[in-house]
């Protein structure tokens, strides 16, 4: 069986501790950075699977550290912030990450939310294994199912994991209208949490900000007001 790598990036040396235990004794192989710096250099070295973020920290901060990381990689990433706000969580997921839970924190939570994003690596996997070799074309927006790869009008679009599921799930049902519950369920593979909205709702506006022209008329996902997010046929 494979070794899964998860990064933790934390100044604080007793939370990066703790993680380290709960971690382990899940199975998998923790590495450890104490700054956004630190961690961007392990990232050259090592091959990470997930990174659990801070935000607040020395040197180069989580927000900082994660525009970074998303500049050549989709691994997910799961932040940790002090701030409970939603301004805050938003801000965290629009900078590219995939979660976020604000200290203090139930160590099985985080770990049950490890697991969410871990099956959605690996369903992305299999999905691109099975498939036969395949493209969506809806005007100048291609996905290839198969090699993990979105362009609109030739041009390359690097996408999350979440962004990618996201995407693939609206293009792959045209038409059909998908409210916030059933993104979630079917995307992060588990029932309508407290946080739910927000998250689904940020990564969408991500999704655009990425592949529209224009955001706020955009010409592939389609908001029906009041019921959810559609892409036309």
């Amino acid at each position: 069986m494979m070794s899964v790598n998860i990064l933790v990036v934390d100044d604080d040396p007793e939370i990066r501790d703790i993680l380290h235990i709960y971690l382990r004794n899940e199975g998998y192989h923790v590495v450890q950075a104490e700054d956004g710096k630190k961690a961007l250099e392990l990232l050259q070295q090592e091959q990470i699977h997930l990174i659990i973020l801070d935000i607040m920290m020395p040197n180069l901060d989580g927000i900082s550290a994660c525009l970074k990381i998303r500049e050549s990689s989709g691994v997910p990433i799961i932040m940790l912030s002090a701030k409970g706000e939603d301004l805050d969580k938003i801000t965290g997921l629009s900078m590219g990450g995939d979660d976020y839970m604000t200290k203090p924190f139930n160590p099985l939570e985080l770990i049950a939310r490890i697991k969410v994003q871990l099956r959605r690596q690996n369903y992305i996997a299999v999905s691109n294994q099975a498939v036969d070799e395949g493209e969506i074309c809806i005007d100048d927006l291609v996905i290839n199912k198969d090699y993990y790869r979105v362009t609109v009008k030739g041009r390359e679009i690097s996408l999350t994991p979440i962004e990618f599921a996201i995407l693939e799930l609206l293009a792959s049902h045209r038409g059909q209208v998908f409210n916030i519950d059933k993104i979630y369920q079917k995307v992060w593979k588990e029932q309508h949490a407290y946080y739910s909205q927000n998250t689904v709702m940020v990564h969408i506006r991500n999704l655009r900000e990425k592949i529209e022209a224009n955001p706020r008329n955009p010409q592939y996902i389609k908001t029906v007001w009041g019921v959810g997010y559609r892409i036309d046929k």
